[in-house]
């Protein structure tokens, strides 16, 4: 493909709630601007955006995809990403490389969940946005009911472009009034009609031409005048309104069987902002012959054809002889091949302009976020926003001792995929493997069996507990030994007894009982003990130990001796101590929809929560709940959250202190101590 100047490239995200048809009508549009041979259908796993073989499996996209098409003299690179919450990573790399979202949804009244989040990720990078409700070629198909929906947030700024025209529950046509007619569609192919009277069009008219009038006030008055607008004033209104963020165009179409999607393509060339008016950042322009800026939005780590690096060039251009200088490392590499992609085909290109997208293969040292520029006049680009794990889960090794191969795979797909977490528990000694929900999750344990050839399972991670005491005692821990020669001798007595610190040592010893060089011994004896606990095996906590007597021999006694000892006290004084569990404590705070309070408030009693206080948030329409909760009761949290709100709620948790575990709980955690511990033997 040939280079394109930035005036002429027109870079768009496709985002929306998940199964509404966003993959479907980007293959519309590349079939139709023929960049494409066929037409992919996502059922059948022919689609050019879904080629992941967990996305063919799953009939659903599961990571962010790019293909360029050529629609007139324009260059359009569609940016196509999941709509499943637990994909959402996906969603921030689209809108990092996008001047304008095509927020797709369905004609059935609703203004979905995916397209509210879409929406206010695009107004978060203040892009351009534009709606496609597709799949128009159903029957009894609720196109006003949604646009009502839509109309019911976004009110005189939603700007109806196309139409359709209903008849017995079926799309006669599709009325265009940027351009003021009307078509009607067999197999993609349109043929003008006249514009019909009744239904909605007028309505519709009306509302356009007031849309588009808003963006200039010379429009407006003339509106008000009950004058009629050219063509061309029509064109500059709506993209006028789009780039200043006050208008936002709804087309009507159907990917499946390409109604429309013309008129939709004409639409993303007139309407969108160029990238020659919006890829610049801040004082930064968009201009190839300035020194390089570009932003690395997407990174795939193929165990075959390399590490793949996709960048946004806001300024300059990435040639072979440029060189590859990191501003976060101020390092420089050599670049690969320099490559553009539709879907998984490449095609190898001489530059990547200013505006444009493209890949650079082997850059070893990039990661996602990171921004390639030039060493002479280095910058840093914003980087991406990727939402938080927050669902977490042990890692099983299926063979024994790959465990290192594991881990280095994982983080080979942390490369491609910053809203995966992974680490090991020093306490629990398990790798914990974290991402944005189950579906996440199981799609990573599938990646590192089919790209990397290791095989894992998932199982809820053990959590870290504490041990303490609740009572002052006193106990003489004496060790005794002779086995020929010099023999081993050590007698303490220590005092414990609660305190606020996690461990604190003292001796009160009096006339030399016990020889000083040996206090060292005896606290490193006790030191051991309570990182192996006494109940269950959990680091002991809050406890303040002191040496207060003894006794020795000049030849017999050792370090190890009273070592030894200490350990012998330690076990003696347990029992009597009144040991307890002490379970983390976290801080919630969840935000909610206003009619799913009380559900969620319901949950978090359940999971033995207690709310600290709730009220309104500060997004209309949400709600604020705090609490605290024992950690490990919120395991699955996220996925309930998700299901009681719609995918609308979201939280944070943070650990917060730990607290004495309820006599049932504690008593449980002791239970799986000892049937984990007589497993291992």
């Amino acid at each position: 493909m040939k280079a394109f100047k930035a005036t002429n490239i027109r870079n768009i995200c496709l985002a929306g709630h998940g199964g509404r048809g966003k993959t479907t009508l980007a293959e519309a549009m590349l079939y139709l601007a023929k960049a494409t041979d066929r037409l992919g259908r996502v059922a059948a796993g022919t689609t050019v955006m879904d080629y992941d073989a967990e996305e063919k499996r799953r009939v659903a996209s599961v990571s962010m995809s790019v293909a360029p098409l050529v629609w007139g003299d324009t260059k359009i690179n569609l940016i196509d990403t999941p709509g499943m919450f637990d994909f959402a990573g996906g969603m921030a790399e689209g809108m990092r490389a996008a001047e304008a979202a095509l927020i797709v949804t369905a004609p059935n009244g609703l203004y979905d969940v995916g397209a509210s989040k879409a929406f206010k990720a695009a107004q978060k990078r203040s892009l351009g946005v534009m709606f496609a409700i597709s799949r128009c070629d159903g029957e009894n198909i609720a196109f006003y009911k949604t646009f009502d929906a839509l109309k019911e947030v976004h009110g005189n700024q939603l700007c109806p472009v196309v139409v359709p025209f209903i008849e017995d529950s079926h799309v006669t046509c599709y009325v265009d009034f940027s351009v003021g007619k009307a078509f009607k569609y067999d197999n993609g192919k349109a043929t003008e009609v006249p514009i019909p009277e009744g239904g909605r069009i007028a309505e519709m008219r009306d509302i356009f031409m007031e849309s588009v009038a808003s963006a200039d006030e010379e429009l407006l008055m003339r509106f008000f005048d009950g004058e009629t607008f050219t063509q061309e004033e029509i064109a500059k209104g709506l993209e006028e309104g789009v780039a200043a963020g006050n208008i936002y165009p709804v087309y009507a179409c159907s990917g499946h069987n390409l109604d429309a999607v013309d008129l939709l393509l004409n639409g993303v060339v007139e309407c969108i902002p160029s990238a020659d008016e919006k890829a610049g950042e801040g004082d930064i322009s968009c201009d190839e012959n300035g020194n390089l800026a570009a932003i690395c939005f997407k990174t795939i780590a193929d165990p075959f054809v390399g590490k793949m690096s996709f960048f946004k060039v806001v300024r300059g251009k990435i040639t072979p002889d440029v060189p590859g200088y990191n501003a976060r490392t101020c390092e420089s590499e050599r670049l690969g091949k320099i490559i553009t992609v539709t879907g998984q085909k490449q095609e190898d290109m001489h530059e990547i302009p200013a505006g444009d997208i493209g890949v650079v293969t082997k850059l070893a040292g990039f990661h996602t976020g990171d921004t390639l520029t030039d060493p002479k006049e280095p910058v840093v680009l914003e980087g991406l926003d990727f939402p938080a794990p927050c669902i977490s889960m042990a890692v099983l090794v299926s063979k024994k001792g790959e465990e290192e191969k594991v881990a280095s795979s994982i983080h080979r797909l942390l490369e491609e995929d910053p809203t995966i977490s992974f680490f090991i528990n020093a306490e629990t000694r398990e790798q914990v493997l974290s991402g944005l929900g189950e579906q996440h999750l199981d799609v990573i344990v599938s990646k590192l069996r089919n790209k990397f050839g290791v095989q894992i399972t998932l199982k809820v991670p053990k959590v870290a507990y504490r041990e303490t005491i609740r009572k002052k005692v006193e106990a003489q821990g004496r060790h005794k030994k002779q086995s020929g020669g010099h023999g081993q001798f050590g007698d303490v007595h220590i005092r414990f007894e609660p305190c606020d610190e996690d461990f604190i040592f003292e001796e009160e010893i009096v006339g030399g009982s016990v020889p000083r060089q040996y206090f060292p011994a005896v606290e490193k004896g006790l030191r051991e003990c309570i990182t192996e606990g006494f109940l269950a095996g959990y680091p002991i906590v809050g406890l303040k130990a002191v040496l207060y007597f003894g006794s020795y021999h000049p030849v017999d006694s050792s370090e190890m001796a009273f070592k030894v000892a200490a350990h012998v006290a330690f076990r003696n004084a347990m029992p009597n101590a009144q040991p307890t569990i002490l379970e983390p404590i976290g801080t919630l705070h969840a935000l909610m929809p206003d009619e799913n309070l009380g559900d969620i408030m319901g949950d978090i009693t359940k999971r033995r929560g207690r709310v600290l206080g709730m009220g309104a948030a500060d997004e209309p329409g949400l709600q604020q709940l705090d609490a605290e909760v024992p950690l490990a009761e919120m395991g699955d949290f996220s996925t309930a959250l998700r299901s009681v709100t719609a995918g609308r709620g979201s939280f944070s948790l943070e650990f917060s202190r730990y607290e004495d575990a309820p006599a049932n709980v504690a008593q449980k955690v002791i239970e799986d101590a000892k049937a984990e511990k007589a497993k291992e033997e």
